[in-house]
């Protein structure tokens, strides 16, 4: 196992096989931690963050600037079942990243 401990999917923290999904995975982390200043799941100790890791403990602190289409993108990439994680197209198409992408 590598990378950040906070950053891993359920999927690698349980050693099981893993593909693509992970990527989408770390990024409902980047995401929530652009947005809350810190990682989603971090915790006193290492077995406690892969505690709230595999049971997705997700808690979205009150605070008026994260509205809600980014909670919900989050949501859906910070799922324990990589098949039922959004996928990059539908990533692309969601109304947070639509409402926020520059038009270049």
């Amino acid at each position: 196992m590598c990378g950040t401990l906070d950053y891993l999917a359920p999927e690698m923290v349980e050693n099981k096989a893993h593909d693509y999904a992970v990527d989408n995975w770390t990024l409902g982390v980047l995401c929530y931690e652009f947005l809350y200043g810190g990682p989603p799941f971090e915790a006193e100790s290492q077995k406690d963050t892969f505690r709230r890791i595999m049971k997705v403990d997700l808690n979205f602190p009150s605070t008026p600037h994260v509205s809600a289409d980014a909670k919900n993108l989050i949501r859906q990439l910070l799922v324990k079942d990589s098949a039922k994680r959004i996928s990059l197209l539908e990533i692309m198409k969601h109304p947070w990243i639509v409402k926020n992408a520059d038009p270049m």
